[in-house]
């Protein structure tokens, strides 16, 4: 009987899960054989429910691939990606390293105000760095987005760090110290190799959140600083054409290959 229960109790929690599933990525999924259609539409057609061949086609990844448009695009989005990454990744890891030391006061308020960027609506933060950046003079400009991809991107990279800390021996940094070692020897050669799947998994992280993110680049850009979300809010704004679809495929990849790495640095840092 309790076999029954149980091997019951299994299947519907699968079956609970694999709704879940469909309901969270089914939305996502049907984009990328839309993505292949050879009409200029944002439907199936016949041909594709009928497998037809000649319905099917490449002609929008071509389109994207020669388009200058999109091809500056992309190169601003890694450029500003991996400028905030690189950045959100320093002053994350100082942060958590400082937040879980032994000594830090108030590290429950400053925990919150590292990690406000996260819960604080984007249209919010995106319109106060409109006007902070505008003073400086930084609106419209590379170096200001980068600085406010980086602020957006920091909690995730405290919080990625903050965990893998948190397994950290610190009787490795008194026996360092004892040796002569100090600070910087101390984090470079003890601390960083151990938290390093952590630190990299926040650099991720921060570059999927900079790579994806399009209010801020809204609110500051401008024709130079048009990023993919940008330019595939343009799309859909002033041309509806499957090319968006081409590249949201793309992005697609580029969120499960992040995923995998990601998941490949937890098992690492276990």
């Amino acid at each position: 009987m309790e076999g029954r229960v149980a091997r019951a109790g299994r299947a519907l929690w699968l079956a609970g899960t694999g709704l879940i599933f469909v309901f969270l990525i089914a939305p996502v999924l049907v984009i990328v054989p839309l993505s292949f259609n050879a009409e200029p539409y944002f439907t199936f057609t016949e041909g594709m429910l009928r497998l037809d061949p000649e319905a099917w086609s490449l002609r929008w990844y071509e389109q994207v691939a020669f388009s200058g448009e999109w091809r500056g695009a992309l190169v601003n989005s890694v450029v500003i990606g991996l400028g905030a990454a690189l950045l959100a990744t320093a002053l994350g890891t100082l942060a958590a390293i400082g937040l879980t030391s032994p000594g830090m006061p108030a590290r429950r308020v400053v925990t919150g105000l590292l990690i406000s960027p996260m819960v604080i609506p984007i249209v919010i933060a995106a319109a106060g760095m409109f006007f902070f950046y505008s003073d400086l003079g930084l609106d419209r400009t590379h170096f200001g987005l980068i600085l406010a991809h980086a602020a957006l991107g920091s909690p995730f990279v405290v919080i990625a760090v903050t965990a893998t800390l948190s397994g950290y021996d610190r009787n490795l940094t008194r026996a360092a110290e004892s040796l002569g070692a100090g600070p910087l020897t101390v984090f470079r050669r003890i601390q960083l190799p151990l938290i390093a799947p952590g630190v990299l998994s926040g650099a991720l992280f921060a570059f999927a959140v900079s790579f994806d993110e399009v209010v801020v680049v809204l609110f500051m850009g401008g024709l130079d600083q048009r990023t993919i979300p940008r330019q595939m809010w343009a799309g859909i704004r002033e041309e509806i054409s499957p090319a968006i679809l081409a590249v949201a495929t793309f992005l697609i990849a580029l969120a499960v290959a992040l995923l995998i790495v990601v998941e490949r640095l937890r098992k690492r840092a276990r």
